[in-house]
Formats: C-alpha cells, structure tokens, sequence
C-alpha cells in the first residue's frame, strides 16, 4: 500500500493511488525519482547535484544516521483526525517541510527555480531561493507572488554585492534572510574536479547578471574565484543586522558551542546543516547533531535541518527530536528532473502523505504531540 501525490488531505488521513508515471514506472517515493533522476541527467549535471566532499561519508552518513534512529508509537489514539500544520518565524505552512537552497535548478528543468517556486506556493511550504540560482530573484517572486520565500545569502569581500543582494530581496517580499556559514571555502568534490563541471554557456548565476562583466579569470560555480570573504566571522552578524531588518537564520550549524553564540548574537533561527556531505567530511550527521543544539538553545530561537531527509518518517525522527521544520536539497532537484513544477510537486506531496502517515501510526493527531517521548535512545 503506498501514499501518492493525488491529493491533499487537511483532516482524515485516507489512502490514495500514485499518479505521477505511467504504465512503464510508477513514482511513489523519493527513491523513485532519484533513480529516475540519475538515468535521464547528463553524468556531469548528475555527479555535480550528487556529489560528496571527498570520499562522501558525510554525504552517506546523513542518510544511515535516519536509520539508527528507533520509534516509539503509541496507540489507541484516536488519529481520525490529523493535521500538519506549523508555522516558522511565525507564518503558517501547511508542513514542517520546506525547500532548502540549492543551486543551478536550470540544469534540471528550462524553467528551474521558477518551477520551484510555484510547487511550494502551490502546496503552502517555505522556498528557500538559493544566491546561486539560474533565475533571478525577481523571476521568481514573480513565478509564485503568494508563496512564503526566504533568501539564502553569503558574506562577500565586498559587502556591497551582499547589501545589494539584500535591498533586492527585501522589496520582493522575501521574509527572512539565511546566512551560509560553513563555505569559507568550497569543500573538495571530486567528480567535479574530475568532470571539469562547468555551468554550460546558455546558464548563467542570474543574481550576479552583468556584475562581473568582462571577467576573464577563473571561476568557482559561476562566480569569480576569491569572491567569497573566508575572513568571515561572528561579527558579521552584527554587520548584517545593521544593514537590514529581515529575520536572520544561519545555515551550517553543527555544534552547541556555536548554536550558544548565535543565541548570543540575536539570530532568529538555525538551520543544522552540514551542506549536504559537500563540504567537511567526516562532519557530523546533521540528524546526530540536532540533539545537543536544541538543548542549549532552549526555544529562544527556531531550530531547522536540513540533510538526509527521504522519508515520512525521517521527517518525523527529526521534529521528536527538536527540529521545527526540515528542509530538503537533492531530492527537489530529481522532481524537477522528471516533470518540473509537477515533479516537485510530487516529491512535496508524497513526503507530506508519508508525514502525515508516520505520525498517524505513532499516535501524534498534530505536530505539537511530536515531541522527544517518541524517540527510543539505545542503552550503551
């Protein structure tokens, strides 16, 4: 019996058939599409959205980590009724699940990060749009002007490209800003180094469109090498809030002794994240990580996840544990690589179905009941 993406449903959990594939495949979990994904991208485009810093543990390990992960139900619970609704920083979405940032959609789907955009303003989820994306930010505040979007940023040597990145934002409507903390500088991924991956001529880093006109060196994802400032630091954070009013989130967090100090430097949120396995290996599991950080944070600010989420179930694992809403990278990117605005639409769907599921068989009516008593710790 499987969960598809035919319908929403607010209240009752029911049961209904996949509808995206035909006679030949039929999608019914993120596994699906990946592996559509990987037969039909060009290698290169493959490797670059897979790839691992180094030998991937990281990568893997966000995964496996979900696995050793052991649920306590509780039954007799009465879940005819259920609902999956939150909220972050305040606004409501119809999930705890929302869209990382992730770059270069246009390798996936022509119309990329626009498709993004309308999938979750459709379904009522949190886009994340990416500084490295291949639409503008104007392009996609106008493909989904009703969607609930924040703004993935980087500190730069020169502030001014990351002030301006900001105005531009803030006048679209976007609702917070999510700092990237962990690319002081980019982490060693072999297959591209190997691939020689390059963004193809007719694509372009569209936030940056016309900045570096007539750059004739090196690039790093699109972007002039050396643009990004690794001299970054915490106070930075007071320089962004100087510059702006939006919500900062920090993105990268792996550690309490930093979760602490972005308490301390009056951030809103904190996404842990280890950016998908792509820069540090041998980092933590962002799911091993989660724990010790919403326990010195206390609820005096939001906690997020991002890395490894694959199923309802994972989704689960991580709101018991602490996280306020997760957030997934790849697996957007292999919806888009099927059908684009509708392929990513099914990914959202079936993972809030799957959601909805889990929580229904573990006794949980609302997501407020998903809390730290359905997690079983393992006797050392």
């Amino acid at each position: 019996m499987s969960l598809g993406p035919s319908q929403h449903f607010e209240g009752s959990l029911s049961i209904c058939r996949p509808v995206l594939g035909d006679a030949e495949m039929s999608l019914i979990c993120l596994a699906d599409f990946e592996a559509y994904a990987k037969e039909h991208l060009p290698k290169a485009t493959w490797e670059y959205y897979a790839a691992g810093a180094d030998e991937c543990c990281t990568r893997d390990d966000n995964l496996q980590a979900f696995r050793r992960i052991r649920l306590r139900p509780r039954m007799l619970r009465d879940v005819s009724v259920m609902d999956t609704k939150t909220t972050v920083l305040g606004e409501e979405i119809s999930c705890p699940i929302g869209i990382a940032p992730t770059a270069f959609h246009c390798l996936a789907w022509p119309d990329g990060e626009m498709s993004t955009a309308r999938a979750a303003e459709a379904l009522k989820l949190l886009y994340v749009a990416s500084t490295y994306a291949t639409c503008s930010v104007e392009e996609i505040s106008e493909a989904a002007p009703e969607g609930l979007r924040w703004f993935q940023l980087y500190v730069y040597r020169d502030r001014k490209l990351s002030e301006q990145l900001i105005r531009r934002v803030e006048a679209l409507g976007f609702k917070a800003l999510v700092l990237t903390v962990d690319v002081p500088y980019t982490g060693k991924r072999r297959t591209d180094i190997r691939n020689n991956f390059r963004l193809p001529p007719h694509l372009k880093v569209k936030n940056f469109e016309g900045v570096f006109e007539g750059h004739g060196g090196p690039d790093n994802y699109g972007v002039p090498l050396n643009t990004l400032d690794p001299s970054v630091s915490w106070k930075d954070i007071c320089w962004l809030r100087s510059v702006t009013s939006l919500p900062i989130v920090i993105k990268g967090i792996l550690t309490k002794e930093d979760a602490e100090l972005a308490v301390v430097y009056g951030v809103q949120g904190i996404i842990v994240s280890n950016h998908g396995g792509r820069q540090l290996d041998g980092e933590l599991a962002t799911i091993d990580a989660l724990a010790e950080i919403v326990e010195v944070v206390q609820g005096r600010i939001e906690v997020y996840l991002d890395g490894g989420i694959r199923t309802g179930s994972d989704v689960l694992k991580a709101i018991a544990l602490g996280a306020k809403c997760v957030f997934l990278g790849r697996p957007i990117v292999w919806g888009l690589t099927y059908k684009g605005e509708e392929g990513v639409k099914g990914i959202l769907q079936i993972l809030t179905d799957e959601f909805r599921l889990s929580m229904a068989l573990s006794g949980c009516r609302n997501v407020s009941e998903v809390n730290r008593n359905l997690i079983h710790v393992a006797k050392l």
